[in-house]
């Protein structure tokens, strides 16, 4: 685990060592959520972490911020809660795939229409890994999972684009690989006024990895390393990294405020 993580945060690491699954890349999204975190400055008071259900959702009992574990699918309502109630508060809103765009589809889509100040960290390791290695909505087309032995033939979403189409301030996407960058994109996404995703690429070798023949954790990383490029270098057989979406929309709390102001100066 990270020194800085380890001399900083000592109450977040009571929980470990993890019930992650060996080569499982939850953990190098959490130590680059932290690192973002320290680097920000922030308070454990002034932090909030919300997950829904799913291997990520242990990030919330793993840290020892203001945490909510929530039910599947339901992390962005309840995060959506907080920050009209505490809209000073950073709240950092962390699923996996199928939560966040499968049974948590529809709260995504709403969340980046109203342009409400989260930072979204979708883990993304393209599977169910908790429930027993289902297809999930990121599954790329022909690939293998337990519902799918055959090979996926539906097409996957792109959770950047989604969130762009939908109203979203931000989007970027990073992988477990390059952690140290992902740590980059999550501070921004924490510093962008509205909406903003992180769609982080993550390994899951007991399922996704096995499955498809993607050999051990180590050669799924490399994975990583050989099929993304950086933003603006985009090719058609690699998928890119970095910074996709960036964009100054009016931010929901914000016009909230606004709207009980003028209704307060109008009846007085």
């Amino acid at each position: 685990m990270d020194s800085v993580i380890v001399e900083n945060y000592p109450s977040h690491l009571r929980q470990l060592p993890s019930l992650w699954c060996a080569g499982c890349g939850c953990g190098i999204v959490m130590g680059a959520m932290l690192r973002a975190i320290e680097n920000a400055g922030l308070d454990e008071t002034e932090v909030t972490i919300v997950c829904g259900i799913g291997c990520s959702g242990r990030m919330s009992t793993y840290t020892d911020f203001n945490t909510l574990h929530t039910t599947h699918g339901r992390a962005l309502a309840f995060a959506t809660g907080i920050k009209l109630a505490k809209p000073e508060m950073t709240v950092i809103v962390i699923m996996g795939d199928g939560d966040a765009l499968a049974i948590g589809g529809n709260h995504f889509i709403h969340a980046a229409r109203r342009n409400i100040d989260l930072t979204a960290i979708v883990v993304n390791n393209m599977i169910y890994g908790m429930t027993g290695g289902q297809l999930s909505p990121t599954t790329p087309m022909g690939d293998k999972a337990v519902t799918a032995p055959w090979g996926h033939i539906e097409s996957p979403f792109d959770a950047i684009k989604l969130a762009e189409a939908a109203g979203a301030s931000f989007g970027a996407r990073g992988t477990v690989y390059h952690a140290l960058e992902l740590e980059k994109l999550i501070s921004l996404a924490m510093q962008k006024k509205g909406f903003a995703v992180v769609d982080a690429l993550s390994s899951c070798p007991l399922y996704y990895g096995k499955f498809n023949e993607l050999g051990s954790p180590s050669d799924m990383l490399e994975w990583f390393r050989e099929n993304t490029t950086p933003a603006g270098k985009e090719t058609e057989d690699k998928i890119p990294r970095g910074v996709l979406l960036d964009r100054e929309l009016p931010e929901f709390t914000a016009e909230y405020e606004k709207l009980v102001a003028r209704i307060q100066k109008e009846e007085r």
